[in-house]
């Protein structure tokens, strides 16, 4: 049991400090905190550091930890009730259930230690309020509900990562199957080259109508909040409740037009004689924010930036030696598999020139009001299976699932990176989502990494459903490294918008045919 020293910044008026007792800290740890809310947190050890970013992190944003809890574990109906039932299942079936220790590990060599330490921390705070249900924050009275403890796998999540493009895959598969191939290339503006769209001869048109990716999509969906949810004495009427949302229309997240952008220039066209590194990454404005500021320092750490509150170190910052930023860049990562499965066995699938079993795995979800929810989820070798009617089924594969998946935690290697080189190598770990990482150091070095997960497909573009009978495996990934790159550029400066970045060379099919300008379909 140590002392957490919370030291308050309130300029221009003098200083205000605060000693708390917290269990779990190696030794003292110092924490200024400045008159923006931004935590300095100063560590003797790397487990003091990242035990007191997660318990500041959950102490400043409990309501929307827990938040992030429900949605990672499927335990949103326990809260919601049965509106929420399919959002659980969805999460459940896309949870990932590979090596959790390879998994830390793949975000950094100590990943398992740092992730450990700050779910420790954020327990520290969910365990203090708990014991005195006076510090609850008001969304909790008004859900009438407490926190529960988190685990390592809360931590590494892919619930609300930039995944993929399935969603479009399926309404290029249906325009294809409405319109044909040509005249969907006359209108999607796929590049750059063309793309092979033609649907494979053993896909049945007319099913592809069906609801396939409902699993998918309620899993991936934002939580909102209804007056029923409110406990009794909170709830007004509904038509209150309803002009207020009608004043205050949530608005659509337009993934394809986020816009993101940054840039860096060298040092040769700044008055400093340093480069500048500036980044704008467009994501939703919401209260809480999407993005929290943290510095942290400890033996081997000094870096400031911000990234999402619930996952430790920092996103986009910069450390002593350089700063980095990011946006979006496109990289395919989901398919869309469709089987024809037995007819006397909906678990048995066609698989090259026989039948293979799906996996089952037995699920009970707890719903708020109603009676529990017995579950089955399915899978085939190439993933969970989102749905199924009559003698076919229909499954994604996610590169996202694989060891490494968990959006922007390999930002811990960056986040120690001297020079160009080592910020290199750690992009090499950062597999979700795909990125356009810049550098500038303060050596002078300008650069620019691609990142992501990128599958290589040797006999299609991955634009549309293919069956699953093994005629179309991925065969491998591609090494983030012949991404595409550039160092020190002649033209002292390196740009990013989310805009059409591969160069005609490459192999395009293995990145994305789909740039910014990209639109669904609607035939």
């Amino acid at each position: 049991m140590r002392l957490l020293v919370v030291v308050a910044l309130l300029l221009p008026l003098p200083a205000a400090a605060q000693s708390l007792v917290v269990d779990g800290l190696d030794e003292p740890v110092e924490v200024l905190r400045d008159p923006w809310g931004i935590n300095h947190i100063y560590a003797d050890t790397e487990h003091d550091l990242f035990f007191a970013q997660g318990y500041l992190a959950a102490k400043d944003r409990l309501f929307q930890f827990e938040v992030w809890r429900r949605q990672a574990t499927g335990t949103v109906a326990e809260l919601l009730g049965p509106r929420e039932l399919e959002r659980d299942i969805g999460t459940r079936l896309f949870r990932f259930r590979g090596d959790i220790v390879a998994e830390m590990n793949h975000y950094h060599p100590r990943g398992a230690a740092i992730i450990t330490a700050f779910v420790d921390g954020v327990n520290a705070y969910v365990a203090e309020v708990r014991a005195n249900p006076e510090m609850l924050p008001l969304e909790f009275r008004l859900l009438d509900t407490v926190p529960k403890p988190w685990t390592p796998e809360v931590v590494i999540s892919r619930h609300q990562g930039l995944l993929g493009n399935i969603e479009y895959e399926l309404d290029y598969g249906r325009a294809v199957a409405a319109a044909g191939p040509e005249a969907v290339l006359k209108v999607a503006g796929f590049g750059p080259g063309t793309p092979d769209i033609a649907l494979d001869p053993a896909i049945d048109d007319a099913a592809l109508s069906a609801d396939i990716l409902r699993l998918y999509e309620a899993y991936r969906r934002p939580i909102r909040f209804e007056p029923e949810d409110l406990a009794e004495g909170f709830r007004g009427s509904r038509e209150a409740w309803e002009r207020l949302a009608a004043a205050m229309p949530l608005p659509e997240e337009d993934l394809e037009n986020i816009g993101s952008n940054n840039w860096v220039v060298s040092g040769a066209r700044s008055v400093s004689g340093y480069p500048m590194m500036a980044n704008d990454p467009h994501r939703t404005l919401a209260t809480p924010s999407l993005r929290y500021w943290a510095h942290l320092v400890g033996p081997g750490w000094d870096v400031i930036g911000g990234g999402e509150p619930e996952i430790p170190g920092i996103s986009i910052g910069h450390n002593e030696y350089g700063a980095w930023g990011l946006t979006v860049f496109q990289t395919d990562g989901e398919d869309l598999y469709v089987y024809e499965t037995h007819p006397e066995d909906p678990l048995r699938y066609r698989y090259r020139d026989g039948w293979e079993s799906m996996s089952v795995i037995a699920d009970t979800v707890r719903v708020r009001g109603a009676a529990p929810v017995v579950v089955e989820h399915r899978y085939t070798r190439h993933g969970p299976v989102v749905h199924q009617e009559g003698t076919t089924a229909y499954a994604v594969r996610a590169a996202w699932l694989e060891i490494g998946g968990s959006p922007y935690l390999a930002s811990l290697r960056m986040n120690q990176a001297r020079n160009w080189e080592e910020f290199r190598e750690a992009c090499e770990w950062s597999h979700i989502p795909g990125e356009n990482m810049v550098w500038a150091g303060r050596d002078g070095t300008i650069g620019w990494q691609a990142v992501g997960i990128a599958p290589v497909r040797p006999n299609w573009s991955g634009l549309v459903p293919v069956p699953g009978d093994g005629r179309y495996e991925w065969d491998g990934y591609l090494p983030i490294r012949e991404k595409p790159h550039s160092v020190d550029p002649p033209e002292g400066w390196i740009a990013t918008a989310n805009n059409e970045l591969v160069p005609d060379v490459l192999i395009y099919g293995l990145l994305s045919y789909e740039n910014n300008d990209q639109k669904a379909l609607d035939f």
